[in-house]
């Protein structure tokens, strides 16, 4: 989320420390499992078992748990190896576990991580929109055949100008879920960037305003970023006439084409997390503030540790060195119209995203990181 007369900007990242921890997985069961998913609780985010430091194995300038080798061995390339990235990610943050919904669901109230902070990094009052939200939506999860996966390789696409003219449209389209942001078009861009589009995930502002432009059969994800943002989904869901926008950086959607049971709510724990765990961005008592508010891309590539597999990520990052170079793979704004951000902090996002491709937690397929 970007102020007004500021360019909106792509992932980044943070450095961890390297403890020797490792973290019990608890996975959260979904529709499609048979079993009744259980609400997660605070004590999932600290059941952590200790491992000696000289337990990670060191391949040139790579870490990685030497039981992972072992694990995966029989693994032939192209398969889903269940459990890898979360594994990979908790042996450079240590702190990680997996379990955390993605989408916010009728036992929000029971989360107190995010219930003590205001948006975007929780949902302290904001109980009675999202009740009245989620009365209407009713899903919570994924689609039934996602849910029963028993293994999920997940790309989130980036809107930068490294994706065009590489062909990986095809290989985009062979992840289980393709994760787009904002109001990245796909129609025209196919070669490039897939025609497949599983979550697309926006805050207002970044909402396409044009209803043909959304995809027939993907999710509609709301990033809240500010209280307003959650009034404006219940405008949306309940298809009511938006008679107050004030509150928005710039103009906004009035109209989403998509059913209550079509639209989330993504989990803020995932910007909590991104901000504060992973990139390490300046806590300011838990408020927006200068330079705390990690990107879409960011808190979209969190998500994905959580709910997937496997992690892949395309048309990330951005070359300062080359002014001329297109900014968006979509248009032809070049890479000199960036400007600093208020809310973000680029550099530490990059060391963040550079970190988890150097460790092989995600596969950068343009390596613009």
């Amino acid at each position: 989320m970007i102020p007004p007369g500021r360019s909106s900007l792509v992932p980044g990242e943070a450095l961890g420390s390297l403890k020797g921890v490792r973290c019990s997985k608890l996975r959260v069961l979904g529709k499609g499992s048979g079993l009744q998913a259980a609400a997660p609780t605070l004590s999932h985010y600290h059941l952590c078992l200790t491992l000696p430091i000289n337990q990670l194995s060191s391949q040139g300038n790579e870490l990685r748990p030497p039981e992972l080798a072992t694990k995966y061995a029989n693994f032939s390339e192209g398969t889903c190896k269940p459990g890898h990235a979360s594994a990979l990610m908790t042996a450079i943050f240590p702190r990680f576990s997996k379990p955390a919904p993605m989408f916010l669901d009728d036992s929000f109230r029971m989360w107190a991580r995010i219930q003590e902070f205001v948006p975007p990094f929780g949902i302290k009052g904001q109980d009675k929109l999202i009740r009245a939200i989620l009365s209407v939506t009713k899903e919570y999860h994924l689609t039934p055949a996602l849910d029963s996966l028993s293994c999920r390789r997940c790309i989130i696409v980036g809107n930068g100008g490294v994706l065009a003219n590489k062909s990986l449209g095809s290989r985009i389209d062979d992840y289980d879920i393709v994760v787009r942001l904002n109001s990245a078009p796909v129609k025209g861009f196919e070669k490039d960037v897939g025609s497949k589009t599983t979550l697309r995930i926006t805050y207002p502002e970044g909402a396409m305003q044009q209803p043909e432009q959304y995809e027939r059969d993907s999710l509609f994800v709301l990033a809240g970023f500010k209280w307003q943002d959650f009034r404006w989904l219940k405008y949306i869901v309940y298809k009511e006439r938006m008679s107050a926008l004030d509150g928005f950086w710039k103009s906004v959607a009035t109209r989403v084409p998509k059913e209550p049971p079509e639209i989330r709510i993504l989990n803020p724990y995932f910007i909590q997390e991104a901000a504060f765990n992973l990139i390490g961005l300046p806590f300011n008592n838990g408020l927006m503030g200068r330079g705390n508010i990690p990107t879409l891309g960011s808190v979209a590539v969190t998500m994905a540790l959580h709910g997937c597999d496997e992690v892949a990520v395309a048309g990330f990052g951005y070359d300062m060195s080359t002014p001329n170079a297109p900014l968006h793979y979509y248009e032809t704004v070049r890479m000199a119209a960036i400007k600093e951000s208020w809310t973000h902090n680029i550099q530490r996002e990059k060391d963040f995203l550079r970190k988890l491709v150097k460790a092989h937690v995600i596969t950068d397929l343009t390596s613009g990181i």
